[in-house]
């Protein structure tokens, strides 16, 4: 790479980390907020269909379902222990119950947080997002 081709940090303008993971934990694409991010379920799409802004760069990777694991987690192992003591379910109940639930949070919580991570990656120029 040549020292043209190179992208000084004092030279690019500042991305707005918050809102680029906020458009991210939407669907959207981390640069305008209009083109959806995702092709399919958690595929991310190669470029954004509105502002054409590439985002093939992305490298999440096991990112969105460790952060998924620890927040279902913490959340449900406090509810677990609290139904519980109020009210003595069949262990059976409490397998259902909290199983389905954690299934259902997970599949819903992971293309919020795999949007989020892509949009933080988008707006730090990491992976190749930054480049010209």
């Amino acid at each position: 790479m040549t020292d043209a081709a190179k992208i000084t940090p004092s030279l690019t303008p500042e991305r707005p980390t918050g809102q680029a993971m906020l458009r991210g934990a939407r669907g959207r694409c981390p640069a305008c907020g209009e083109g959806r991010m995702f092709s399919s379920y958690l595929k991310v799409a190669d470029a954004c269909p509105h502002c054409h802004e590439d985002l093939h760069h992305q490298r999440a990777d096991d990112g969105p379902a460790y952060l998924t694991i620890l927040i279902v987690s913490h959340l449900g192992a406090p509810l677990l222990l609290a139904s519980f003591i109020a009210w003595r379910p069949s262990a059976m109940t409490m397998i259902l119950s909290f199983g389905l639930g954690a299934i259902v949070l997970s599949l819903a919580m992971l293309p919020v947080i795999k949007g989020a991570m892509v949009g933080l990656q988008w707006a730090r120029r990491m992976h190749g997002f930054g480049r010209a």
